[in-house]
């Protein structure tokens, strides 16, 4: 995004990355100095976050060799966008009832195809000798994503009983929470298990899949990651 390898010639997917990334970086920027002289610590540090996901492409092209493609990055850039800035620090899990089961269920799409493309990499790459099923990769993706959802669970509530936050969002009839934790991790699993149905479907039939253009530029991008 901020310093994006294709720059050079964009296309258009590449320009709309571009023109995000420099809104929001100067959106949070600003909200983050507010923030620093109103001492609001705790909404400081989700800015934080946010602001080191917008240079997720320069950390991973420096420190790991490793292009991600703006398709990719944009994703985790709303939904993170979405979940810490407008979720945490403007309140939207508060004011608009849906937010917060909306963001469960892109959580389990985008997990899934994160452990669509990982399981993926493994099974292509030049340094594995392994070779997956179509079933067994749709498999792994959504329980990767299902780990990473129960794990982020786990997380809400230890912030809430250790520093007693508000992270788990409990119902006005369920003051422990437990309701609104078993929807988060109902809907995050059936958004996994959508993306890993296309994904098996994709693979098993050779059908056409939005993320396979997406793998695509993957590999082009690392080449060196994958088999001839």
């Amino acid at each position: 995004m901020i310093g994006y390898s294709d720059q050079k010639n964009p296309d258009r997917i590449t320009k709309v990355h571009m023109w995000i990334g420099r809104v929001l970086l100067i959106v949070v920027g600003l909200e983050w100095i507010y923030l620093l002289i109103e001492s609001r610590w705790l909404s400081l540090f989700v800015v934080t976050l946010l602001i080191i996901v917008l240079f997720f492409p320069i950390i991973f092209r420096r420190k790991l060799q490793v292009e991600i493609p703006a398709e990719f990055h944009l994703a985790a850039v709303i939904f993170t966008f979405a979940a810490l800035y407008l979720g945490e620090v403007q309140e939207f899990y508060q004011r608009v009832w849906w937010w917060d089961i909306a963001l469960h269920a892109s959580a389990g799409l985008l997990m899934g195809i994160l452990g669509f493309l990982l399981i993926y990499i493994l099974n292509e790459s030049k340094r594995i000798e392994i070779h997956l099923t179509p079933g067994f990769t749709a498999f792994f993706a959504f329980t990767f994503a299902v780990t990473i959802g129960t794990a982020w669970e786990v997380f809400e509530f230890a912030m809430d009983q250790i520093f007693g936050l508000n992270m788990q969002k409990p119902m006005l009839d369920d003051p422990s929470g437990l309701t609104d934790t078993m929807w988060d991790m109902i809907v995050n699993a059936i958004g996994a298990f959508i993306i890993s149905l296309t994904g098996w479907w994709y693979l098993k039939f050779e059908k056409n899949f939005f993320m396979k253009e997406w793998i695509r530029k993957f590999i082009k991008k690392n080449p060196r990651l994958f088999k001839k």
